[in-house]
């Protein structure tokens, strides 16, 4: 699963530098890609998603009889990614309608979805009813409520057995990560106390139409130390005999070539397995980022060079398709897409109206220019799901490259996008 001779494992498998010292994603040549399908552009690379998935799936099932693999679709909610990882296998955790809606029509099937949310509204707990998704996670004790009286008015439906659903439990356990994408910790926003479980437990068994399965617990992302999450385990493992046991995912990936590299597949899998496996039951683990992260580079073209005290290199895009630098001081590396290995430290900044509209400090990048194009790695997970329209920018698209051809399959916003939900009387648009 080598990257390519010579680049940093944060690039998508099979990524490699050309006879021409370009860069390739898919055997796609990413100058080429840029001038066919413009910049931003968020490029994936097919077969690595693939290999990812695969990994995923094969080693749940040398691991445990019954362990699915169930993807974080909020990592990358695009129906291409969805509908490949719903053909090779996996399972979809959708946390809203909408994701909801997405993971239906890329083609999963509704008995391997997993409907989580701390604030699930009353149409969206109405809607995974209707669909009959395979697992609704409960929340807190007013979703019970909430449950109780959709079930009293008809919205279960004829199925039998009930709904089945699981209590996802706050487990005490802080893993090693960013505090605002921890969520196992006590004072969490998400899921019950540990002293409240038995509670909720005999309210859902007096709960007509739901059928308690089991129990969930997530306690954070982008974690690189396995012994919080062996932690976790061992705590929802210590809770009672269930039928199916989540135990959320959360499993890191390396996002600059000096950092540590995250726990293995295999590893991950197998901390689940010993604390869990002897339960009997069925199996969940949910990653997101592990599968899509490193799949994914985006493409920019630089507008300026400029040299106050820092060398500052501005781009096309910034805020506006990748978010995490500025939510929570996410780092990326940088190169020039056909000359890597720069020696010149600068300032990665977008083109928003905001002073800490920066992708990437201290960036190593060969004389950068106007015209040149920047490639960023890692950031298949959460740059597409966050993107968004500050200062009127339209979204990227997305680019699939496999075995040198590259395809669209989210197409770049246009301007009148932006404007297609509005419901006033509008003056003739100005030039484009």
């Amino acid at each position: 699963m080598a990257t390519g001779t010579g680049l940093s494992p944060v690039f998508p498998l099979g990524s490699r530098l050309n006879e021409r010292g370009v860069l390739e994603i898919g055997g796609c040549d990413a100058l080429d890609l840029a001038r066919e399908f413009g910049t931003p552009a968020y490029v994936v690379a097919e077969d690595d998603l693939r290999a990812r998935a695969r990994a995923f799936v094969g080693g749940a099932r040398e691991l445990h009889p019954d362990m699915h693999v169930v993807f974080a679709s909020k990592a990358f909610p695009c129906t291409a990614v969805l509908s490949l990882f719903a053909a090779e296998g996996l399972w979809c955790d959708v946390a809203t309608g909408g994701e909801l809606y997405l993971a239906l029509g890329a083609g999963f099937a509704p008995e391997r979805i997993v409907m989580h949310g701390n604030a699930k509204s009353v149409a969206e707990l109405r809607m995974a009813l209707r669909h009959r998704v395979g697992l609704i996670v409960i929340d807190n004790f007013d979703e019970i409520e909430r449950l109780a009286e959709l079930v009293a008015e008809g919205a279960l439906g004829d199925r039998e057995g009930g709904q089945p659903v699981l209590l996802r439990v706050t487990p005490d356990v802080r893993g090693d990560t960013h505090e605002k994408i921890s969520t196992g910790q006590a004072d969490s926003k998400f899921g019950f106390a540990i002293e409240d479980v038995q509670d909720a437990v005999a309210r859902v068994g007096r709960t007509a139409g739901l059928a308690l399965d089991g129990l969930h617990a997530h306690i954070g992302s982008q974690l690189l130390e396995l012994e919080p999450f062996r932690r976790a385990c061992a705590q929802l493992a210590g809770l009672g005999d269930f039928k199916v046991l989540d135990v959320g995912g959360g499993l890191g990936v390396q996002y600059l070539e000096d950092q540590p590299q995250p726990p293995s597949v295999d590893d991950y899998l197998g901390v689940a397995v010993q604390e869990l496996g002897s339960h009997g039951g069925r199996l969940l683990v949910e990653p997101g980022r592990a599968l899509t992260a490193n799949a994914g580079v985006t493409l920019y073209t630089v507008e300026s060079v400029r040299q106050n005290v820092s060398r500052w290199v501005a781009v096309d895009g910034g805020m506006s398709d990748n978010l995490r630098p500025m939510l929570y001081g996410a780092r990326y590396e940088a190169e020039v897409v056909d000359r890597f290995g720069g020696t010149t430290e600068c300032v990665l900044a977008g083109k928003h109206c905001e002073s800490g509209d920066v992708i990437a400090r201290g960036v190593l990048l060969d004389d950068p220019r106007r015209g040149d194009v920047i490639v960023t790695p890692a950031t298949g997970a959460y740059g597409y799901a966050m993107a968004n329209n500050y200062n009127g920018v339209t979204r990227p698209p997305v680019i699939f490259c496999a075995g040198g051809q590259a395809r669209v399959v989210v197409r770049r916003e246009s301007f009148e996008d932006l404007i297609g939900r509005d419901q006033v009387p509008r003056s003739r648009p100005g030039g484009d």
